[in-house]
């Protein structure tokens, strides 16, 4: 059963992040920094009772475990959620479907150190579905127009993103290695926790602190939005998938991301698919459904 609900599991959270650009976006003007302190500080609450009942179990996490938790709490936390939030916050100069494909170029990143840290055994079949499913998400983010005419600001805005892609694609690989000692719930927990102390001692020394103060109630409301649907929910749903999967193929599920994301600009902005993105998306869903099977027979 938990082979068909885990990747389930990773589609629906990535169905999720999804909107979590939009979210986003209605807080540009607003520090990555504040943005990230407060989310998980709001999430790491809501997990605090599982943290006080698994401290027996933390307290045998071994030195590896350890790095692997702060990895995943600073880069995966702080740093890959810092570095989205600022893509996003060039908005008038970058079109979301780019950040969010160029952000989705993680699996290039999960699926080398996979092979490296986990030792994960890659089979040419799936490194050949992978290639294609990666493709239909380029096809289906881009369409036949690849990346236009950009300024220094898309530049930015670009690197931004690729940095993310860095963070999150390397959190999903110790993310998997901390799994093999913790439970979902608890790594979720130690993440949320971890991230909200050091990402809050980070406003404290910049001074920030003001800007939380300033907030309008509507802003509030958006993070409280983010954290119950695509952050913490999202997040703690992801770590159930990645517990039954290898890290190698749940970076591959999570292209369900980009294709979603082109749907939702399709629904709620009345941009329509081009056929070029038509066919990336049949590519996509094809792929990720023979990669599925893949799973299932390993």
């Amino acid at each position: 059963m938990k082979r068909i609900l885990a990747p389930l599991a990773v589609v629906f959270a990535a169905l999720l992040w999804s909107f979590d650009g939009l979210l986003r976006q209605e807080l540009y003007h607003i520090s990555s920094f504040v943005i990230v302190a407060l989310e998980h500080s709001i999430g790491a609450l809501i997990f605090l009772p599982l943290l006080f009942k698994s401290i027996p179990k933390i307290k045998k996490l071994g030195q590896r475990g350890w790095i692997s938790i702060f990895w995943v709490s600073i880069c995966g936390g702080i740093l890959g959620t810092y570095f989205y939030t600022k893509a996003l916050s060039f908005v008038n100069y970058i079109d979301l479907s780019v950040v969010v494909l160029i952000q989705k170029l993680q699996p290039l990143f999960a699926i080398s150190l996979a092979g490296v840290i986990l030792k994960e055994k890659l089979s040419k079949r799936f490194m050949f579905l992978a290639i294609i499913a990666m493709f239909g998400g380029y096809l289906v983010t881009f369409g036949n127009k690849p990346f236009g005419n950009w300024d220094d600001k898309s530049t930015i805005a670009s690197l931004c993103a690729l940095l993310a892609s860095f963070c999150w694609g390397s959190s999903t690989v110790l993310g998997k290695h901390a799994l093999k000692q913790l439970t979902f719930e608890v790594v979720t927990g130690m993440r949320l926790f971890i991230t909200a102390i050091i990402s809050l001692i980070i406003i404290a020394y910049s001074g920030s602190f003001s800007d939380v103060l300033n907030l309008r109630p509507e802003n509030y409301t958006t993070i409280i939005i983010i954290v119950f649907s695509t952050g913490t929910i999202a997040l703690s749903i992801y770590y159930y998938g990645l517990q039954n999967l290898a890290a190698s193929h749940t970076t591959i599920y999570e292209l369900a991301w980009p294709l979603s994301a082109v749907f939702i600009d399709w629904t709620l902005k009345g941009k329509t698919l081009s056929l070029v993105q038509i066919v990336g998306a049949l590519i996509l869903l094809c792929s990720m459904g023979m990669l599925t099977r893949e799973n299932q027979s390993e």
